[in-house]
Formats: C-alpha cells, sequence, structure tokens
C-alpha cells in the first residue's frame, strides 16, 4: 500500500470547499437542533435553494456573482418561512417528517424536465462563476499555493479563502446570538416551549428566526459548495443531510465551533477511508471488490453515527448538560 499518497489525500480533507460547505450546513443545523430543539432534515433543501438561487439569478436574470448569491440567501430565507409557517406548530418526529419531505420536493422541482431551461434538469448548471465574474474576482494570480497536501490552484484557493471569511462570520453571529437575550429565549423554547410560552413570549415567532438564520448558514453553504462545483440535483439528496448531522453530532449540537471541527473531522474520515479501502482490497485484506469497498465507507459513517448518539450524545466538545431536552 502506498501509505504516502493514503496520508497525503486524507491531509488535503482538512481544508477544501466542501469542507467549507459542509461545516457552513452544520452550523445552520446547529441553530435549528442544537439551539432551538428543532428536528430538521432537510438541511440539504437549504443548501440546494441557497446553490441553484445563486446559480439561476446569474445565467437566467445576468445578474453579478454578489448579487446572485443575495438572492441565494434570500431563497434560503423565502423556503424556510414556507417550510416553517405551516410546520412550526408540529414537535419532535412530526416537524422531521414534513422537513425531509420538503427537501426531497425542492430537489425534484430541480431534477423535473418541465424546468430544464431554467434548472437544467439531470444535467445542472455550471459556468455562473465566470459568467457571474465571481472567477474574475478573485484577487490571486494564476498559479499554485501552499504546501504538500495543502497545495491549491488560484482558483480553489479564492474559494477556500472566500469561504473561510463566510464561516468566520457565520460562527460570530451565531456566538453573538446565542449570548444575547434573544438565544436565551430560544435556549428556553428548546427545553420547555409550554415554559416559555406561559412567560408571554411568542414561541413560534422565535422559533421561525430561528429556522431562518439557520436555513441561510445552510444556503450559503449550498453557495460555497456552488461556487467550487457545478450545481446539480444528485448532489442534494437524503444522505447529504446526514453527512451534516453526522459532522454536527460528532463535534458537539448545542455547540458554537462543534459543527465546524465535527465536518473537518468527518470529511477527512472520509478522505481515509475512501483511500485505505479500496487500497485493502486491491491487498486481498479486504474480501471484497474495489466498488464494495468504496461503498462499504458509508456503512461504516452509520455504524460510527449510531456509535455516537448511543455513547456520546453530546458529541466530542459538547456538554451533556446542553442536550437534555434530547428525550
Amino acid at each position: 500500500m502506498d501509505w504516502g499518497t493514503i496520508i497525503n489525500n486524507t491531509l488535503a480533507g482538512l481544508l477544501t470547499p466542501t469542507t467549507i460547505a459542509f461545516a457552513l450546513a452544520a452550523l445552520g443545523l446547529a441553530m435549528h437542533f442544537g439551539f432551538a430543539g428543532l428536528l430538521n432534515f432537510g438541511i440539504a433543501g437549504f443548501m440546494a435553494i441557497g446553490a441553484y438561487g445563486y446559480a439561476i439569478s446569474v445565467l437566467t436574470f445576468g445578474f453579478p456573482w454578489w448579487l446572485g448569491m443575495i438572492v441565494g440567501i434570500l431563497g434560503s430565507i423565502g423556503f424556510a418561512i414556507l417550510l416553517g409557517v405551516p410546520t412550526l406548530r408540529l414537535r419532535g418526529d412530526y416537524l422531521a417528517i414534513v422537513t425531509i419531505a420538503a427537501a426531497e420536493i425542492a430537489r425534484l422541482l430541480f431534477l423535473t424536465t418541465a424546468f430544464t431551461d431554467v434548472t437544467g434538469s439531470a444535467d445542472g448548471l455550471f459556468g455562473y462563476n465566470k459568467t457571474g465574474g465571481f472567477t474574475e474576482a478573485n484577487p490571486f494570480p494564476p498559479g499554485s499555493y501552499g504546501f504538500g497536501p495543502w497545495t491549491y490552484n488560484s482558483e480553489t484557493l479564492w474559494v477556500i479563502v472566500f469561504g473561510l471569511a463566510v464561516l468566520a462570520i457565520c460562527v460570530w453571529l451565531l456566538w453573538a446570538l446565542m449570548r444575547s437575550p434573544w438565544g436565551r429565549v430560544i435556549k428556553g423554547i428548546r427545553e420547555d416551549e409550554d415554559a416559555i410560552r406561559a412567560l408571554g413570549k411568542n414561541v413560534f415567532a422565535y422559533k421561525l428566526q430561528a429556522l431562518i438564520i439557520g436555513g441561510v448558514f445552510g444556503g450559503m453553504g449550498g453557495i460555497i459548495y456552488a461556487a467550487f462545483a457545478n450545481v446539480s440535483p444528485g448532489v442534494y439528496v437524503t444522505s447529504i443531510t446526514f453527512f451534516i448531522w453526522t459532522s454536527l453530532l460528532l463535534g458537539g449540537a448545542a455547540t458554537i465551533f462543534g459543527p465546524v471541527i465535527g465536518a473537518v473531522i468527518f470529511w477527512t474520515l472520509q478522505a481515509f477511508l475512501s483511500n485505505i479501502l479500496p487500497e485493502l482490497s486491491s491487498s486481498g485484506i479486504l474480501p471484497v471488490d474495489g466498488t464494495q469497498a468504496a461503498t462499504l465507507r458509508f456503512v461504516l459513517v452509520g455504524i460510527g453515527l449510531m456509535l455516537l448518539v448511543i455513547y456520546r450524545p453530546q458529541g466530542i466538545f459538547g456538554d451533556k448538560r446542553e442536550m437534555t431536552f434530547v428525550k
């Protein structure tokens, strides 16, 4: 086995546009579940709305890249309102069912051939970064930057720097909100919304605000991912939601930095498994073929998620006292 290549590819997973995009989505899920207690299984839908809002506004309406990203954010806000108004009076499993269904409906709308001219159907959308001027806004001259496994071309580096700046702003915003009186009310709703309602607070309005804020973070995750790769409905499948959930639970649901670190750990482990398992298969150590070995990593992720929920539900950096709302 080529351990040098395996280690190099694994370390490269520490800092990629994909890692940053999923860290943003996990941060949004932390707002929903970790702080507000909303069981959202449709975070992939928010990513899809943000990504398609950005791409469609640039390709169809000719907006510049920065305005396209604002449209993507507004689309995520609209999706949160559309989803939240009829569903936030539901609790627990019922809310989870509605959110996962809504995310799948959104994906199928982008997949249908009825709107091919706008959404690209199964082929997706591409070329919007160049058309909208995002590529031209790159401040880094063409060339290679970094060292070792963290070597990037100028375009990838631009996406990473831009994504890290967005991530830093979102982390600071979540930190500030959770330290404010608004954040204390949100945590109170998470623990016992009936008690908060008895104090005269509009629980529905607070939950809707939390859903919108987390949705914006998820939408930004979709936009950052779209800035690096093409937009395709095949990306925003249900499994993506559970990858984000794994990142959240790994780092700590009711924490600020936990979702970010959890996303980094998760995608680094994914990179390691996607490299080591095929090598073990080709060496005869693992009694499966290469295709089965590549799929086995998802089985291992599922087993890891189950063990994590059973033995450390608060995550690596979480506090078990913050998870008392999980029955």
